[in-house]
């Protein structure tokens, strides 16, 4: 579980987060979504570290981010997995390289091993065959796939991803947002999704973050979305190509 307490961050005079307080909760699929400029990506990078907030708390399992020394640090980011919105696949590598590369990096095994756990994700994303591909051999949802599977190699118990389902047609995106789901659940991670696609929100949006302009706006399930009265968040909402296309087929 991650806890964000009272987090604030300002670039200058402009108030980019303000005093946002939520919980991202372990074995669920949590999203984070907002317009352009809410401070999604923002509030992401705080809290995988890439960004230092001006006050707050973002506590993982009860460890306070903000106070970790450099070497708690480094065994904290050994826990994050990291889906890029681009896949940032290494060109030069076979896809089966790219999946190993956090393990050659960080891991004790013998190579014998690590390529066995890369396989192993491979595996697990539908990807067996693609380890002696290039990353520019694989459509962009393989490439997804092959990233995932990346993420996924240390067996982290934290997972980002930010706007997974960029650039994907939407039959692909269901098959990523089924994919992230269901690692999620079968590794009990705390995966955190910064995104736009509000079919991904309808459909694996189990604990479900709205900023508005910095502040935490609402916070509730799929379920409880499209039944909330909070007018910022229906305008959000009912803004989108999927509500549309669900009002249309309703009538």
């Amino acid at each position: 579980m991650i806890e964000i307490k009272s987090i604030n961050k300002s670039f200058e005079d402009k108030v980019v987060l303000n005093n946002i307080g939520c919980t991202f909760e372990s074995g669920k699929t949590n999203l984070i979504i907002g317009r352009s400029g809410s401070g999604k990506t923002v509030l992401m990078n705080s809290m995988v570290g890439l960004i230092q907030p001006d006050s707050g708390e973002i506590l993982y399992d009860g460890r306070n981010l903000l106070n970790l020394s450099k070497t708690e640090m480094i065994i904290l980011r050994r826990q994050m997995g990291m889906l890029f919105q681009g896949s940032a696949l290494f060109d030069s590598m076979t896809v089966l390289e790219n999946v190993m590369f956090p393990l050659d990096m960080f891991s004790d095994e013998s190579y014998k091993e690590r390529k066995r756990r890369a396989q192993f994700c491979l595996d697990r994303v539908n990807l067996s065959d693609a380890g002696d591909k290039l990353p520019d051999e694989l459509s962009g949802g393989m490439q997804k796939r092959a990233a995932i599977a990346r993420a996924i190699a240390m067996q982290p118990k934290y997972l980002f991803c930010d706007e997974p389902n960029s650039g994907l047609d939407p039959k692909t995106s269901l098959v990523i947002d089924k994919l992230i789901y269901e690692i999620t659940k079968e590794n009990n991670m705390t995966t955190i999704v910064n995104t736009h696609d509000m079919n991904s929100v309808m459909g694996i949006g189990e604990n479900i973050v709205f900023l508005y302009h910095g502040s935490l706006e609402w916070q509730g399930n799929k379920d409880e979305i499209m039944t909330s009265d909070n007018q910022r968040l229906n305008d959000f909402i009912f803004a989108s190509d999927f509500s549309k296309r669900l009002r249309e087929a309703n009538e």
